[in-house]
């Protein structure tokens, strides 16, 4: 059983403009599986590098600015931490706060993966997300004008986008 108590992570960035809306706590998880060519953050990639912080901790920091407008989940590949992530997602939330999480999958494939039933934490994590920039980093489309991403295959995919999408596919997602 992953544990929900810890994350293992490259970087904690306390003050960020740049990882989505408003002043946002990043948390960088460390462990990649996509090894996308060009990486920005090639560092984050092996699963045993970084260094392991608890829940609490993470949140004590976190509480120490209250001018954040809430947390961003980046990596690495957030979604291999997805239990621990949702430990941190739900008391941001509970405390006023809203939830970005970046992933080198599509929302579609991990859609997917939560219909199995075998994979509840990625199915709340993608709940309790409230913009998810999904797609590998593409080197080929590499554009720095746009917001947020680093190549246009990636997308900005708000709840409503998300479940416009979903239902396209038949699929009942909240």
């Amino acid at each position: 059983m992953p544990d929900r108590t810890r994350l293992r992570l490259s970087g904690i960035v306390e003050e960020s403009i740049v990882d989505g809306p408003g002043l946002r706590f990043v948390l960088f998880t460390q462990g990649c599986p996509h090894g996308c060519k060009g990486c920005h953050n090639p560092e984050t990639h092996d699963r045993e590098g970084g260094f392991v912080r608890d829940v609490e901790g993470i949140l004590a920091q976190y509480d120490e600015n209250p001018l954040l407008a809430g947390v961003t989940f980046s990596g690495g590949e957030p979604f291999l931490q997805a239990g621990a992530l949702c430990a941190v997602a739900e008391r941001v939330r509970a405390r006023g706060g809203d939830v970005v999480t970046y992933t080198g999958y599509t929302y579609e494939v991990l859609l997917a993966r939560t219909e199995r039933g075998n994979e509840p934490d990625i199915a709340r994590l993608l709940e309790l997300t409230d913009l998810l920039i999904d797609g590998p980093y593409v080197e080929a489309l590499r554009d720095l004008e746009l917001l947020f991403r680093g190549s246009s295959n990636q997308r900005l995919l708000d709840r409503k986008q998300r479940r416009a999408l979903a239902a396209g596919k038949g699929r009942n997602v909240a």
